[in-house]
């Protein structure tokens, strides 16, 4: 396996500063990097290990990033909007393909990242494969049901103190970007739909069977709307977070589908 360093850095948009991490092994096999997305309450640092032994693993360079609002990014002073998805892949993504200095490039997203992903893949064909993990694809009754017990969750003192620890003064605001959005009327009818056709890479679509927010017709739905070759994997007694609770397996999937 190959030893791996890490970089750092800052990139100005419009709103504030977006924080980036890279990983960089010894002699990368790949040319193009993997670049991660993270999920509605994620950041840089809840991909914990994961990014480093990506790296080391299958010896690429790995990228991931703070959204506007999240992590160790800016405050984003703006009310969330339930374009967001599509406004990720739109103006966010290329300030930080630039910053990072990358031409062609994988997307692993997790969750909401995953639908992302599908949104910057279909407008930016330098992205040369698509790792969906959990990803939604409409808004699905289980989706709400898992949000809505989320929310009573975090109306204990504990539950957001670990929210504060990760995103400091922006926790309120990163739980606000999820429930609010995601179970307003606006929002109920968002899929998608209007991009996924225009998806012509390959794509992977990991989703664990005892998932709690999505149930396999989202990897499904992806899967049979794409343009370009599919492939879906269901991962057995796995939940929402694959990457966390079947590592091995899931960088081995990724191992393949390169």
């Amino acid at each position: 396996m190959s030893s791996v360093t890490s970089k750092e850095l800052l990139v100005d948009v419009e709103g504030g500063s977006i924080y980036i991490k890279k990983w960089i092994p010894d002699n990368p096999k790949y040319t193009s990097p993997i670049v991660l997305m993270h999920d509605s309450l994620g950041c840089v640092d809840l991909w914990r290990n994961f990014p480093e032994q990506l790296a080391r693993s299958l010896s690429c360079v790995v990228i991931a990033y703070d959204r506007l609002g999240f992590g160790r990014s800016s405050v984003n002073k703006n009310i969330p909007s339930v374009n967001f998805i599509w406004d990720e892949a739109d103006f966010y993504f290329p300030h930080i393909k630039s910053a990072a200095q990358f031409s062609s490039y994988y997307l692993f997203g997790h969750s909401v990242g995953g639908a992302m992903s599908i949104g910057i893949a279909a407008v930016d064909k330098e992205c040369i494969g698509v790792i969906t993990e959990s990803a939604q694809a409409f808004v699905e009754e289980l989706t709400i049901e898992g949000i809505k017990e989320a929310e009573i969750l975090f109306k204990l003192p504990e539950q957001m103190e670990r929210l504060n620890k990760w995103h400091g003064n922006k926790a309120r605001w990163v739980l606000s970007a999820w429930i609010d959005v995601w179970l307003s009327s606006e929002f109920s009818s968002w899929s998608l739909q209007p991009r996924i056709n225009k998806v012509t890479c390959p794509v992977l679509a990991l989703h664990g069977d005892k998932d709690e927010y999505g149930s396999n017709a989202f990897p499904d739905y992806i899967v049979s709307n794409v343009a370009g070759k599919s492939t879906m994997i269901i991962l057995k007694n796995c939940g929402h977070v694959p990457h966390k609770e079947k590592m091995d397996d899931v960088i081995n999937h990724i191992r393949l589908f390169l």
